[in-house]
């Protein structure tokens, strides 16, 4: 999970998937570590339903730290 986010150009995502990464090697489990994300996605972007929030997260997540892409990715029109 040491992996290098830099390329990401979205601020959020970048802020969700490290704080992910963080939280998981900080020894928060899945869970935990989901739920705090989808918060965080929400301060950033508090217009957005939870439900959004959530499969962002959830997709980021896979994409960057389960299967380790570095593309871009769907989501949220912001930088």
């Amino acid at each position: 999970m040491g992996n290098d986010f830099s390329h990401i150009t979205r601020n959020c995502e970048r802020a969700v998937v490290t704080a992910y990464r963080e939280l998981r090697i900080g020894g928060s489990d899945d869970l935990s570590s989901f739920r705090a994300c989808t918060t965080l996605y929400r301060i950033h972007h508090p217009e957005a339903s939870v439900s959004e929030a959530q499969r962002l997260v959830a997709e980021w997540v896979d994409h960057h730290l389960v299967r380790g892409e570095k593309g871009p990715t769907s989501g949220c029109e912001c930088d």
